[in-house]
């Protein structure tokens, strides 16, 4: 196999693990009543202690106002909350109440729990050898992307 098909081999398949990791650990959204959308911004807000609707949008990549609907969603549901910014208070922060932490908790566990099953079959120099070299490509990623 050649450098070039094996990085096309490489790319399938963090796409695809990525899909059914997540796909896996979705399923309990259904429990919530969230879509997947809704999903990811209740992620972003757990990320910090505050995000604006603004700063949401942009890592969501949705206009103002879809962004709003999805906030108004999770806030009425319970899984966040906003609260005006204390050193501007025409700024607004979406919050993350303790519902919301509930349900990534629980998605992560699931996700967890698929990651386990699916790498059961690696030998233990496997098992040991790959959290590094993910951890050595993630932050090859993040030193590009932030660089």
């Amino acid at each position: 196999m050649s450098d070039k098909d094996s990085i096309i081999s490489i790319e399938k398949s963090i796409r695809y693990i990525s899909a059914h990791v997540k796909s896996h650990g979705r399923e309990i959204l259904k429990t919530y009543e969230l879509s997947p959308l809704q999903f990811v911004a209740l992620q972003w807000a757990g990320d910090k202690e505050g995000i604006t609707i603004g700063e949401l949008s942009n890592r969501l990549y949705l206009a103002h106002s879809t962004t709003t609907d999805i906030v108004d969603k999770l806030e009425n549901g319970g899984f966040v909350k906003r609260q005006k910014y204390e050193k501007d208070k025409r700024i607004v922060l979406v919050l993350m109440e303790e519902k919301g932490r509930e349900v990534i908790n629980e998605v992560i566990d699931k996700r967890i729990s698929y990651i386990s099953d699916i790498t059961d079959h690696l030998s233990a120099d496997e098992k040991t050898m790959l959290p590094g070299i993910l951890d050595s490509i993630l932050r090859e990623s993040e030193q590009r992307n932030n660089g």
